[in-house]
């Protein structure tokens, strides 16, 4: 296909009829890079400079690895001044488009609207109607609605929201939406690096070797007190830390560190913890007791499965909603033994102790 300067120029008078010289537009959003498809104020320069020396829009395409088409189409609809084309003021023209106002969809009144709202008041949650309406409308295309539309349209403001009374009808019952934030942009609850669980030896992975431990605490009545736990991934042996008082990072670090210098050196390869805050100190926790602590990714229980697992087993002995500080430390020595004596399917039925004892004498 061949581009026709003439052609390009007889037509760049249609943007100049509505463009006004020195038109103010919000200067952030003007030198936003939106997304790599879109021209920047760069590669409009560029374009300025090689269509002035002469170049044509195959070449100029090439040199900015853009289509001919592109550059043919910028030529036409941004050359808004009577001198030609200029960067700056083809930039200001294709920032000034890029609002596309429309109405959304629940704003006004009809089928869909109604229909979203009968269901949030049963309590259907905005997941669920989304897939329904796909069911009960497979012909009406009018009947659709995102889930994340119909959250917009509880959580709107002003006129364009759904009645009041829904918002309180959801499961949460809140009347604006909660921020959700990147895992990756969370403030650190540490002021000492933590090594992430990726590092952790492949022979803690593969649960060959014994002494790499899992860590957590099973929390009381309304978070006041906690028992710390330990399972060993090998073997599964349970140890519990008596936490007296509270669980602050100083108390589980001092917890931690009598508890693990009571264990023979062969057990002390790692401890893997979550991200709580409880473990800040971890630093002087490894330097008391030589002992590596990993740290799994943040929302990740499964990195530490078999502490979960034995954290529901422990329910049993320390339920959920009682002060957990009546429980004194001969109490917890008594049903870590107890767990430690249960055969376990993950073990062909052995138990924690008899597995154990195997593994440290094969060490």
């Amino acid at each position: 296909m061949r581009y026709n300067k003439a052609a390009i120029l007889k037509n760049v008078k249609n943007p100049r009829d509505t463009y006004t010289r020195g038109a103010p537009v919000d200067l952030a959003r003007l030198e936003t890079v939106i997304d790599a498809r879109y021209l920047s104020l760069n590669e409009r320069e560029q374009i300025h400079d090689l269509y002035r020396q002469g170049e044509s829009m195959r070449a100029i395409g090439r040199t900015l690895g853009r289509s001919a088409s592109t550059i043919s189409r910028e030529l036409v609809r941004n050359t808004a001044t009577p001198v030609g084309y200029l960067p700056y003021a083809a930039h200001r023209l294709a920032a000034s488009r890029r609002p596309r106002v429309r109405e959304r969809k629940l704003a006004s009144e009809g089928g869909l609207r109604s229909y979203v709202a009968q269901k949030l008041t049963t309590k259907w949650s905005p997941e669920q109607i989304s897939h329904r309406l796909m069911k009960d409308f497979p012909d009406d295309h009018s009947m659709r609605a995102s889930t994340e539309t119909i959250y917009q349209a509880i959580y709107a403001q002003g006129s364009l929201a759904l009645p009041r009374q829904l918002k309180t009808a959801m499961r949460q019952g809140r009347t604006i939406r909660k921020p959700r934030r990147d895992p990756a942009q969370r403030t650190s609850r540490f002021t000492q690096p933590l090594v992430p669980i990726a590092q952790r030896p492949p022979e803690a992975e593969d649960r060959t070797v014994p002494g790499d431990w899992e860590g957590d605490l099973i929390i009381g009545k309304m978070g006041r007190s906690a028992i710390g736990t330990m399972v060993e991934r090998s073997s599964r042996a349970v140890s519990l830390i008596h936490l007296p008082h509270d669980h602050t990072a100083e108390t589980v670090r001092d917890g931690l560190i009598d508890t693990v210098n009571k264990m023979p050196l062969g057990l002390r390869r790692s401890l893997t913890w979550d991200q709580g805050a409880e473990m800040s100190d971890h630093a002087a926790f490894r330097g008391a007791t030589q002992m590596d602590v990993y740290f799994c990714d943040p929302g990740s229980p499964w990195q530490r499965g078999s502490n979960e697992n034995t954290n529901g087993l422990l329910r049993q002995y320390f339920p959920k909603g009682t002060d957990l500080s009546q429980h004194s430390p001969e109490d917890l020595q008594r049903v870590a033994a107890e767990l430690n004596e249960r055969p376990r399917k993950s073990l062909d039925w052995d138990t924690p102790t008899e597995r154990l004892h195997a593994l440290l004498e094969d060490s």
